[in-house]
């Protein structure tokens, strides 16, 4: 069996220490006194229990104290955790427990520190996607009470774009609203069996409008002849196909495509894939682009619309049903977001 470092300090110390002392006894019973073997070998194995164990106490107690009042000075470590373990004075031992606890927290500081950092790019976005329609709300009221409602025309048209804009924050609040629920799990799923090539074409349908604008074209990759039946809630399966098709057009290039494919995966696992030939995403972005927010264009532009949390919410409705959802992109070449579900 392995020995400890300090069982092994004490051992030899103790072998020293009974060593000097025999010797010392034997010397004075030599002078004094007949020499008894039994004696001398009772004399040496007492002398040396007995120093081993005062010895391996002091040493234990010794380090102990002054181990944990550096974890105390430091604040490094909790010494809480310290005192659950039996007293170790190996120094190898207490130097690996000590770079464990240190590793430990630096990772915490760290996590902490990238949180805060999302944490304000995060509040930064809420205010600058609420301040731009709360700001132009507030323009045209102030324009109106300056006089210009007397001006029935102006007054009508200030007052339309006034309700757009509160329509955006309408729509910003229940998309936040949506996420925090999904989030903390207060979104209930109504898991029905339906088939997704009919609402895949009643997203197209839905979207026909939009997509002719910028003449991007939306099909199936082949002719889905058969229904393909799945299980999970439609209304929200719908939800998310919305949101990846409305993606695909407002970042599509004028006489592009949208593809939607449904292939099986596994015995009892689809894949949907959306695939567009639009303006791609560069590789730095996708381990952040289902983030509350996030934005590729980082020059403010909102030229496209929206509220910047389709794609969280997309990702969040897909993990609510236990599945998975993958993107791959390339610059100027074209995208592909896709998602599982469970097959009926």
């Amino acid at each position: 069996m392995r020995l400890k470092k300090t069982y092994k300090f004490a051992l030899k110390t103790s072998f020293l220490i009974t060593v000097f002392l025999t010797l010392l006894m034997s010397v004075f019973l030599y002078l004094f006194y007949t020499i008894n073997i039994l004696h001398i070998l009772f004399f040496a194995f007492f002398t040396y229990s007995f120093s081993f164990l005062i010895i391996q106490y002091r040493v234990e107690k010794f380090i102990y104290k002054r181990i944990n009042k550096i974890y105390k000075d430091l604040t490094l470590l909790e010494s809480t955790s310290f005192r659950r373990h039996s007293i170790t004075t190996d120094m190898a031992t207490l130097t690996r427990q000590i770079d464990k606890y240190a590793k430990d927290k630096k990772l915490e500081i760290e996590t902490l520190k990238v949180r805060e950092e999302y944490r304000k790019e995060f509040m930064g976005n809420v205010s600058h996607e609420l301040k731009t329609p709360l700001f132009t709300v507030q323009g045209y009221i102030e324009t109106l009470l300056d006089g210009a409602l007397k001006d029935k025309n102006v007054a009508e048209k200030y007052l339309e774009r006034a309700n757009k804009g509160v329509e955006r924050l309408i729509y910003i609040v229940k998309d936040l609203d949506m996420i925090t629920k999904l989030e903390v799990g207060d979104l209930r799923l109504n898991v029905t069996t339906f088939d997704i090539v009919d609402l895949v074409k009643s997203v197209f349908d839905l979207l026909e409008m939009k997509a002719a604008k910028k003449k991007i074209s939306l099909m199936f990759d082949m002719d889905y002849k058969q229904p393909i039946l799945v299980k999970g809630d439609e209304e929200r399966i719908q939800q998310v196909l919305t949101n990846l098709v409305v993606n695909s057009i407002k970042y599509g290039h004028q006489n592009g495509t949208t593809e939607i494919s449904i292939e099986r995966l596994i015995k009892n696992k689809v894949i949907v894939r959306v695939t567009d030939n639009g303006e791609g995403i560069g590789k730095e972005h996708l381990p952040r682009l289902f983030e509350r927010f996030y934005r590729v264009d980082k020059s403010g532009s909102r030229k496209e619309g929206g509220s910047g949390l389709g794609l969280s919410i997309v990702k969040h409705i897909i993990e609510a049903h236990d599945e998975k959802i993958y993107v791959e992109s390339e610059v100027n070449v074209g995208s592909e977001f896709s998602f599982t579900l469970e097959k009926a």
